[in-house]
C-alpha cells in the first residue's frame, strides 16, 4: 500500500508550484545547469583539544537556492559547533547544510561559515577536496550541455538489465516538455544525498544503479498525465499513470522485488501528490522541480526523498512530528534522525537487504 505524503503539506506544495510547471511545459531549449565552485578553508586558532576552522564557499555555475558542502577529515578532527550553516558527521565524512538566511547563492557569489572542532593534538590537515550540491570544487566552471526539445542521451530502456538490489531513479518526460539537463543531474544528486544520508543513520546504504537517472520519454503531454483518472482521487492521477507507463516500458512489478524504483515526473496538477511503498516512490511536478534547483532550498527535498524512500522500504508515517524524517521533521533536514525502531523495521525489513 503507498503512503501519501502528509495531503496537506503536498496540496500546499502543489498550488503553489502550478505557475513553474506551466511555464517548463512551455520551454523549446534550454541550457543545463553550468556548475562549479571554490572553496577556501582557513584555520583560525587551534589549542589543547581544539581548533576553530573559517569556510568560504564561492558558488561558480548557476545560481543555487539551496546548497550542501561536504568533506572528510583525515586526521580524526570532529566539529562540534557550527555558525552560519548546519552541520552533521558520520566518522570522517561532515555535511554542512545552508542556514534558512543564505540559501540562495548567486553565480560568482559567496557565502562564509564557521565551526569549532576537536582534533588529536598531533595533525590538522586542510581537508584534502569539497563539493558543492554534490559537484567536486575545482575553482573552475563545468558549463552543461545544450538541452534538446524531444530528445535526450539516455532517452531509451537500458539495453541490459540493470543489477538486482539496487536502486532505480527514472525521470519521465512528457511529450510537451524539453530535455533539460538539470532534471537528470539534480534528481540524481538528490538520490546521492539519501544514500549518504542512509549510510549515516544505519551504517548501510543502498546502490545506485549506473546511470542513476534514467530518463524516459513518455507518450502523452502534460495534460494527459494531469486529467487522466487513475485511483480514487485525483491526488494519484499523475503519479499512478506514470507509475503504469514505467511497469509497462521497462517491465517492472509493483511491488518489485529486483529493485527499489523511484518514478519522477514532470507534470503535476492543482490536486496532484506523491508517495511510497512496496519498493516505490512515485513523485509528481513539484519534486522533480525542487530536485532541479527550481523550487526552494535544496534540504526540503533532500528530507522529502529520505522520508519518500523511508516508505518504499516498509516504513509507515510517524503519528507525531516526532524529530524523525518519518513525520513532518523532514522540512529540518539534515536535523532529523531514524529512531532505533525505524532502523530495525528498514533492515529487518523487505529490502533490508538491499543495504550494505
Amino acid at each position: 500500500m503507498l503512503q501519501r505524503v502528509r495531503r496537506t503539506v503536498v496540496v500546499a506544495a502543489a498550488l503553489a508550484t502550478v505557475a513553474a510547471g506551466a511555464a517548463i511545459g512551455g520551454v523549446t531549449s534550454a541550457q543545463a545547469a553550468a556548475s562549479g565552485c571554490r572553496v577556501s578553508y582557513t584555520l583560525g586558532s587551534q589549542w589543547g583539544g581544539g581548533f576553530t576552522a573559517d569556510v568560504a564557499v564561492t558558488n561558480l555555475g548557476d545560481p543555487l537556492t539551496g546548497w550542501t558542502l561536504r568533506w572528510s577529515f583525515a586526521a580524526g578532527q570532529v566539529v562540534t559547533q557550527a555558525w552560519n550553516a548546519v552541520t552533521t558527521q558520520s566518522g570522517s565524512a561532515v555535511t554542512a547544510v545552508n542556514a534558512g538566511w543564505n540559501a540562495n547563492l548567486a553565480t560568482n557569489g559567496t557565502t562564509t561559515f564557521g565551526f569549532n572542532g576537536s582534533w588529536n593534538n598531533s595533525g590538522n590537515p586542510v581537508p584534502a577536496s569539497f563539493t558543492l550540491n554534490g559537484v567536486v570544487c575545482t575553482g573552475a566552471t563545468t558549463p552543461g550541455p545544450t538541452a534538446s526539445p524531444s530528445t535526450s542521451p539516455t532517452s531509451q530502456p537500458p539495453t541490459s538489465t540493470p543489477p538486482e538490489r539496487t536502486v532505480r531513479a527514472y525521470w519521465l518526460r512528457p511529450t510537451d516538455v524539453a530535455y533539460d539537463q538539470r532534471y537528470v543531474d539534480g534528481i540524481a544528486n538528490v538520490m546521492r544525498e539519501a544514500q549518504s544520508y542512509y549510510r549515516q543513520e544505519l551504517g548501510k546504504t543502498f546502490t545506485l544503479n549506473n546511470p542513476v537517472v534514467e530518463v524516459v520519454n513518455g507518450d502523452h503531454p502534460r495534460s494527459w498525465y494531469e486529467n487522466t483518472p487513475n485511483g480514487n482521487e485525483c491526488y494519484w492521477w499523475v503519479v499512478f499513470n506514470m507509475q503504469q507507463e514505467l511497469l509497462r516500458k521497462l517491465s517492472l512489478r509493483a511491488p518489485d522485488s529486483r529493485w527499489v524504483n523511484v518514478g519522477e515526473i514532470s507534470a503535476e496538477a492543482s490536486c496532484s501528490g506523491g508517495g511510497g511503498g512496496g519498493g516505490w516512490v512515485i513523485l509528481s511536478g513539484h519534486d522533480a522541480d525542487g530536485a532541479a534547483g527550481v523550487n526552494g532550498p535544496m534540504n526540503r527535498w533532500y528530507g522529502g526523498m529520505v522520508h519518500e524512500l523511508g516508505h518504499a522500504f516498509g516504513l509507515p508515517d510517524s503519528t507525531s512530528t516526532d524529530g524523525t524524517p518519518m513525520s513532518a521533521s523532514f522540512y529540518s533536514y539534515p536535523n532529523t534522525h531514524f529512531s532505533q525502531a525505524q532502523k530495525q523495521a528498514i533492515l529487518n525489513g523487505p529490502y533490508g537487504s538491499f543495504l550494505s
